[in-house]
Formats: C-alpha cells, sequence, structure tokens
C-alpha cells in the first residue's frame, strides 16, 4: 500500500512540475520556490502517514500548481503585475560605482557583491562597468569595454555560421527526427558509417553532424573520434 501511494504522488509532483515549466533551482522566482517547497510538505505528508486520504494530499498540489500558472501567465502579460510578483533587477554597481543606497535597500553586504563577482571571473571591482542583481537572486555583470574579452568584430573579423549540431546516434540509438531535419536519410548515414567500418548503429556512441556537413562520432569502448 505504501509503494503504492508513494509511487502515485511521486507521479503527481513529477507532473505537476513538468507543467510548471524548466527551472534549474537557482533561476526560480520567490514565488515559484514557495510553491516547489509546499508542493514537496504537501506530497511528503500522506506518503508518510497512510491515515491520511491520497487525495488530500493531491488535490492541494493540484491547487498551488493551478496558482502558479495563472501568476506566471499575469505576470508574462503584464509588467506591473510582474514587478509586483517577480520584483525588478536592482543595479548594484553603475558606471563603476558601487550604488550604495540600493546595496543598504536590499540588505546586500558589499562582501557578498565581492564573493559574486569573482565567481563571474572579475576579482577586481574596478572594471566592472555594470553588476546588475535579477529577480531570481543571480548576479549580471557587464564589464567595462577596456576589460572584456576580445571579440571577432573587434578585429572586423567575419566569422562564419555555426549554428548547432545534431545529434543523430546517442547510445547506438538512431534519431531519424534529426535526420529529417537536414534532408537526409538512414541509408545515408549508414553508407558514410560504412566507409569506415562501422556496420551497425549499435556499435555507435555518439555521433552527430555539424552546420559544415561534417560527421562526428565514436564508437563504443573507444576514446578517440573521427570526422567524415
Amino acid at each position: 500500500m505504501i509503494i503504492i501511494r508513494t509511487l502515485i504522488l511521486y507521479i503527481a509532483v513529477l507532473t505537476v512540475m513538468r507543467i510548471m515549466g524548466k527551472r534549474e533551482i537557482g533561476q526560480l522566482q520567490p514565488f515559484e520556490l514557495v510553491v516547489a517547497l509546499m508542493i514537496a510538505d504537501l506530497a511528503a505528508i500522506p506518503m508518510q502517514d497512510t491515515g491520511i486520504p491520497l487525495l488530500s494530499g493531491i488535490i492541494p498540489i493540484i491547487i498551488l500548481m493551478a496558482a502558479q500558472v495563472a501568476l506566471s501567465y499575469i505576470s508574462m502579460k503584464s509588467l506591473n503585475a510582474r514587478g509586483i510578483i517577480c520584483g525588478r533587477p536592482s543595479v548594484v554597481v553603475a558606471n563603476g560605482k558601487l550604488v550604495e543606497q540600493e546595496l543598504r535597500y536590499l540588505r546586500y553586504n558589499i562582501n557578498d557583491l565581492l564573493e559574486q563577482l569573482r565567481a563571474k571571473n572579475y576579482p577586481n571591482l574596478a572594471d566592472v562597468e555594470f553588476a546588475i542583481l535579477e529577480t531570481n537572486g543571480q548576479l549580471s555583470v557587464i564589464p567595462k569595454s577596456q576589460k572584456r574579452a576580445l571579440q571577432p568584430v573587434d578585429l572586423q573579423i567575419n566569422t562564419k555560421y555555426e549554428g548547432i549540431p545534431l545529434t543523430l546516434i546517442i547510445d547506438g540509438q538512431l534519431n531519424e527526427q534529426n535526420l529529417r531535419k537536414v534532408n537526409l536519410t538512414r541509408e545515408w548515414l549508414v553508407i558514410e558509417l560504412h566507409k569506415f567500418g562501422i556496420d551497425d548503429f549499435k556499435r555507435v556512441l555518439f555521433a552527430s553532424l555539424d552546420t559544415a556537413g561534417q560527421l562526428f562520432y565514436q564508437l563504443k569502448g573507444k576514446p578517440d573520434g573521427g570526422r567524415v
């Protein structure tokens, strides 16, 4: 009985979290974090106490999910509501200077700011033009133009489009949907791999195709890959 209740609650919580959207813990807005914590507590109570009806845990979880989805929709449609629900980003460094009033309002001390700047690879505050504390608590840093990494545009160099390589095979399993995206067929891939003595997809740990048409592959049990 306990096993069945646990599995039902697990599936319910997993379904609810999927409906609520994909977010890392560090990217959750305050109201989203509160909902996630409450859902965890609501699921734990009927899971531990078999005397509590299962619906007593599932119904509040569904209500919280509906409230979270509604708040997310409202915040997406209304800037004013978004400011109330999620808050607004706070500029803590502006034009290379600490914004003392904002730091005091946020109760955000300078040591915490310096720690986060070091984590972003900016150990020297003098290198920072703007630092913005986002609504999810993460710090966004805009360095001074003299301190930013060199970009091809700085040297007036034109670069080619790279795009994202398409995964074709993972652990021996062929992704035919990605093949269709680039107007290629299973037969084409068979011929290309056969050139290298590979006669079975199951032998391939990973294979991908980049936007230049180069095929990368790696066989199972062999760390060295290859390009076609």
